[in-house]
This record gives C-alpha cells, structure tokens and sequence, in this order.
C-alpha cells in the first residue's frame, strides 16, 4: 500500500516538475516576445523620428535656400529699364518663338520665383512711343540668361478683322539674334512656393503653359518629390511646345503626371497616346475624372474663357478660393476672372480729367481707365493690362476708384491706381 502512494506521490511531483517548466518557459517566451516587440516598435519609432528630422532638415535648407534665392534677388537686381541682348532665338511651334536672353553688361542675373514675368519696353519702327508688354518667364532659373516664349496673337475666331498682336508679331517677326532689347526685373504675384510640399494641379491652355513649365523645372531641378499634376490644353500638335522636355519629366519622375489634351487634333499628324492623351478640351469635368480627390492647390493661366469656366468648375467642386491661383493677362482675362461689377447709374453724369494733358472727358460707364484714356487719343505705360505688371500706375488727385479685378498682381500706393483695372466712382482728377 505505501509503495502504490510512493509511486502516485512521485509520479504527481514529475508532472508538477513538467507543468512548472512549461509554464516558467511560458513566462520566458511571452517576456522574449515582449522584449522583441517592444525592440521593433522602438525601432520604428526611431526610424520614424529619423525620417522626420531629414525631412524637417530638408525643409529648412529648402526654405535657407529660398532666404538666398530672395537676398540674391534684391543684391543683383536693378530698378527701371536694363539692357538685354538675344543670345538665341528658337522656333517652338507654329507661331511660337523661345528667346534666350543675357545681360548686355555680363554682370550676374538675379533668380526669381517660378511663374513670374519680365517686362519690356519695345520701340517699333514707324510707332510714336514705345509699347510695354510682359511675358512670363518660360523656364526655371538660370544663372546667365532669361527665357521668354512668346506665340503670335491673333484675333479671336469672332473677331477676325481685328489686328494681330503688334509686339508679339514684331518679336516673331523681326527680333532676331544679337539685338538688343530694354528689360525690367523679374516680378509678379503669380509663382510656386518651392519651399512648401502641398500638392499641386498645374493648368495650361497653349502658350498660357510658360509660368507652369518654368514651376514644373524648377521642382525637377531640386529633384521634389512633390505630388503634380500637369494639364495642358491645345488646338493640335501644331502649336505643342516643349513637348519632349514635359515628356520627359513626366517619365524620369514618378511624382509627377502628364495629361496633354488636344481640343482639334489633326487626322494625320497627331496620334492619341504618342502626342496626347485627351481628345479634349481641359474642363472641370476632366480634372474631376482624374483627380484622386480636390485637396490640391490649383494654378491656372490660360485665355480668360478657360479660366474663367475652370475656377468656377473648382468653386463648384468645394475647391477654396484660397487654393486657386491665376495669371491674368490681357483684359478679357480680367473681366471675365473678376467678380462682376455692378452698374453705376450716374455713371453718364461723370467726367475724368486727365491733368498733365488738360482733357477732360466724360465715363460711359463701360470699360477702365485706360480704355478712356485711349479712346480719347492719350496715351498710357500698359504692359500686362491686367494689374500685374505696374505699368499703368497713376496718380489720383481727386476722386476715387474700384477695380474692375479681385486679385492683381502689382502693389497699388496710397493716392494711385492701375489705370487698366480701375474705373471712376465719382468725379475724378488724374495725373496723365
């Protein structure tokens, strides 16, 4: 009887030995498996604060970089007017002509931001007084020359017996290698932050392209993993400038994606999928068929249809007003880009004097300063018509204005206006 207890005492002491070995190996697996999982998730944490502080530290060499961008901009650059001569001109399409430009003095340029304009004063022959025009900036910074691309203007298809553009047709037309032209520095409203990361939607109808590829070359040029989105509107193949070079881009970073659309493609020359992707014009309803979401910032220049019709469409989508950017050029861009204006009633009952000519001349109600001034035979400095560039700025010396614009691009001092987007609100004094 006593060896039978002996044996069960054993056997339960053997299998008591078993079950505490299990268990303190139990409690040795679960403290390694703690001890691992915790090693992992410190090592992610790590990894993750490492990512953070390069990015952190890239931003903040981005944004030094930007400090020395804007320093270089204020210790080279130069007030009024700056001999500029044609190093070289380049047929981009029909009727589009690129013109490298470089310092006649050889004295360093300054760099300026992705989507702004320079500004010339241009003597034709046969014309009393020179013309001003800007033209955007068609290429990302370089050290030793400026690059403008400039297309001829021609009259809308409603306006056929208008006249062609008279200094676009005189820079494609008879501006050739080696002349010498009179240019001011860089500037405008409308341009890419490089130091920001939100993503973007670049939006171009035909020559309106130039301040989107200068942004888009200036990402690749620091190599931005930046998320962009490029459209580009045009009639056909014709008129598709920097072809390659968008192309290209588009295929050397993943970041970044093409969409070409072509309104009239032509049968022969153009091919879907090798010389555009869209049988179409750029729309709202493109944008809304593509885009993942409307979280984006938008940036739009183009005829002032397109982009009236596009912002609205964005509006419509939800999109900010914060979070749409545009170049207006030309005065159809801004009435049709503005809000509306509400009619003045008296407006027959107001006169404008124009004092430096002695005129004094009565408002229809219609059009801005500068259309009365030249309807009346006085001439104005006008370049962009449209707020941006500063060439009409005038003096008031009686009176007040409105704008015919909601955004523009150049400063307005206290006591003047921009004669191309103001209009009269009562009886008004000029000096012009």
């Amino acid at each position: 009887m006593q060896s039978i207890l002996n044996q069960i005492q054993g056997i339960s002491i053997g299998q008591f030995s078993i079950f505490a070995g299990a268990g303190l190996l139990g409690i040795v697996f679960l403290q390694g498996a703690l001890f691992i999982t915790s090693s992992v998730r410190r090592a992610l944490y790590e990894r993750r604060s490492r990512e953070m502080n390069r990015r952190r530290l890239e931003l903040q060499v981005a944004a030094a970089r930007l400090q020395c961008v804007e320093l270089e901009q204020k210790k080279f650059s130069w007030s009024g007017y700056r001999k500029f001569e044609v190093t070289k001109k380049v047929k981009e399409g029909e009727d589009i002509f690129s013109f490298y430009l470089s310092a006649h003095d050889r004295k360093p340029l300054p760099s300026f931001k992705p989507g702004q304009y320079i500004t010339f004063n241009i003597n034709i022959p046969g014309m009393a007084k020179s013309l001003v025009r800007c033209y955007s900036l068609s290429d990302a910074p370089r050290a030793d020359y400026y690059r403008v691309t400039i297309k001829r203007a021609v009259p809308p298809p409603d306006l056929k017996d208008a006249p062609v553009g008279l200094v676009s047709s005189f820079f494609c037309d008879k501006v050739q290698e080696g002349q010498i032209l009179d240019v001011k520095a860089p500037s405008g409203g409308f341009f890419l932050d490089l130091a920001q990361e939100r993503p973007i939607v670049l939006i171009a109808g035909g020559v309106g392209a130039t301040p989107m590829i200068s942004m888009l070359g200036a990402l690749a040029d620091k190599r931005s993993t930046r998320e962009v989105w490029f459209f580009f509107g045009l009639r056909n193949g014709a008129e598709h400038f920097e072809r390659e070079r968008l192309a290209g881009i588009a295929r050397d970073f993943d970041n970044v994606r093409l969409h070409v659309c072509y309104s009239r493609p032509r049968e022969k020359e153009d091919v879907a999928g090798r010389d555009y992707h869209h049988a179409e014009r750029v729309t709202g309803d493109l944008l809304k068929r593509l885009l993942p979401s409307n979280n984006y910032d938008y940036y739009i220049c183009g005829p002032g249809a397109m982009m009236k019709s596009i912002t609205d469409d964005l509006k419509e989508w939800g999109v900010p007003e914060k979070n749409i950017f545009f170049e207006a050029f030309g005065p159809a861009s801004v009435k049709k880009a503005a809000a509306p204006v509400p009619v003045v009633p008296s407006a027959s009952a107001l006169q404008v004097t124009f004092s430096r000519s002695g005129k004094i001349v009565k408002w229809d109600g219609t059009g801005s300063l500068l259309d009365l001034a030249e309807a009346n035979g006085l001439q104005i400095d006008a370049g962009c018509r449209a707020g941006n560039c500063g060439s009409c700025a005038i003096a008031i010396k009686a009176g007040t204005v409105e704008l015919l614009a909601e955004h523009h691009g150049a400063p307005m001092e206290e006591g003047s206006c921009l004669a191309c987007i103001s209009r009269p609100k009562c009886d008004l004094v000029v000096e012009a």
